[in-house]
């Protein structure tokens, strides 16, 4: 589909917005007549068919839409449409961004249009989805040129805002509680669980030689390091990889543990466990067989591989993977989202290894984006003192809401997941349950 070029309109929702930094926010895209009346035909009638209250418009000329339910106010109806009928789900993004949709319950309402996402876009569109998806910049490939600079958009923002919303262990993925719901006191314990959960699963104990594909800010690997293992950890994010020197040689164990900034791809040597936690998300769908490639490679006999993967229905997958999407733009770029039968696919055609366990826990994730966002909410004023401005924050809000509704709905799920090489069927999905 064309895009029409964007007119200087201003976004109707009152903020200052630095047009250099967000030019996709500071102004509304033109919408040809037609169109804008198409679109808010359509998305008129998909919402009057949702489970929410919609606050159409504001004043006099206002409309109620939905059949009742979490509360989602449109306060300008002409840019939310131009937005989405240009620009589909980045639009609807954008829009929030701009301050022209409000919602009470964000992740309530994030998860109703989840459920219903099917009822959003007529079924004749779907079956030509690709020719009016947005497709994803070509820079943004993760070759190793381009990997560091994807990694780094994210990653390297600043180590004092991750601080001001994760708990003491500096762990950026899923935790697992002993119970939901949970407090944020329960994270580090929670974020432990998760570790050592892994690190049984790979077998991970004195002397092991081990991977860690994805530093993170070290936690992983300070906790192999006390079981007594010899730690090579690689990422592309040189912030962290500052801070995890520093906390790995004040907990002592900068005698094993080795942290280079280092593409995977250019790892050597041979391993007797390798672990990566939520990696495999900014590889790419381009690049999946060869960082399975790699983890065979460097693989020692009898080794296992541990992964923590956030996961999609196979089918929704294959529909979206050539899709541009709102979180490839302003959050992870480059990034994919795999399914459990494409992990298990590509490592059976294309390695040695066989995935040959998995263990479900969706609802745990929910529930540590839950206690983030709200952390995150509670120090806005933190945030805005590192310079960072209120479209950011509503971005990065807008972020964890969606991601936790993803995971509160089974829109997606993360497992745990371990490889070897044997054959073996891979047994029902579990909530619970411990490594093999």
């Amino acid at each position: 589909m064309n895009v029409s070029a964007p007119t200087p309109d201003a976004p109707p929702g009152g903020d200052q917005v630095d047009a250099a930094r967000w030019p996709g926010v500071a102004t509304v895209p033109r919408c040809s007549p037609p169109r804008a009346l198409l679109g808010r035909l359509l998305l008129t009638r998909a919402l009057d068919r949702l489970p929410l209250h919609v606050a159409w418009g504001e004043g006099p000329e206002g409309r109620r839409l939905g059949k009742g339910g979490p509360w989602l106010r449109v306060r300008d109806t002409d840019a939310f449409v131009r937005r989405i009928a240009v620009g589909g789900l980045i639009g609807f993004g954008e829009s929030y961004m701009a301050r022209e949709w409000e919602a009470e319950d964000l992740p309530a309402v994030l998860g109703v249009l989840a459920q219903h996402l099917t009822q959003l876009v007529p079924a004749p569109l779907h079956r030509v989805r690709r020719l009016w998806d947005l497709r994803r910049p070509a820079s943004e490939r993760n070759t190793v040129e381009a990997a560091r600079d994807n990694i780094q958009h994210h990653y390297d923002l600043s180590n004092d805002l991750f601080a001001l919303f994760l708990d003491e262990t500096l762990t950026y993925s899923g935790a697992v509680f002993r119970s939901l719901p949970a407090t944020f006191d329960a994270l580090p314990a929670a974020q432990h669980r998760k570790i050592d959960r892994l690190l049984d699963l790979a077998r991970v104990g004195p002397g092991t030689r081990l991977l860690e594909i994805g530093t993170g800010w070290g936690e992983l690997a300070l906790r192999a390091a006390a079981r007594g293992a010899h730690v090579t950890t690689v990422t592309l994010s040189a912030e962290q990889r500052d801070l995890a020197l520093t906390r790995v040689a004040h907990a002592g164990y900068a005698d094993r543990v080795d942290i280079r900034l280092c593409d995977y791809r250019d790892v050597s040597g041979s391993y007797d466990a390798i672990v990566s936690v939520e990696m495999i998300e900014a590889v790419g769908a381009e690049f999946w067989p060869e960082y399975f490639a790699v983890l065979d490679r460097r693989l020692a006999p009898g080794g296992r591989v541990a992964l923590q993967a956030i996961t999609m229905p196979h089918e929704r997958m294959r529909a979206t993977r050539s899709s541009y999407t709102w979180i490839q733009k302003y959050i992870f770029p480059g990034g994919m989202i795999p399914s459990l039968r494409a992990v298990d696919d590509l490592t059976r055609t294309g390695t040695t290894l066989r995935l040959v366990r998995s263990d479900r826990y969706g609802p745990h994730y929910a529930e540590t984006l839950r206690l983030w966002r709200a952390r995150f909410a509670e120090r806005a004023d933190q945030v805005d003192a590192l310079g960072f401005d209120a479209v950011f924050r509503r971005m990065w809000d807008l972020y964890l809401a969606y991601s936790e509704a993803g995971f509160a709905t089974g829109y997606l799920d993360v497992q745990q997941i371990l490889l070897k090489r044997e054959d073996a069927a891979v047994p029902a999905p579990r909530t619970e349950g411990s490594p093999a």
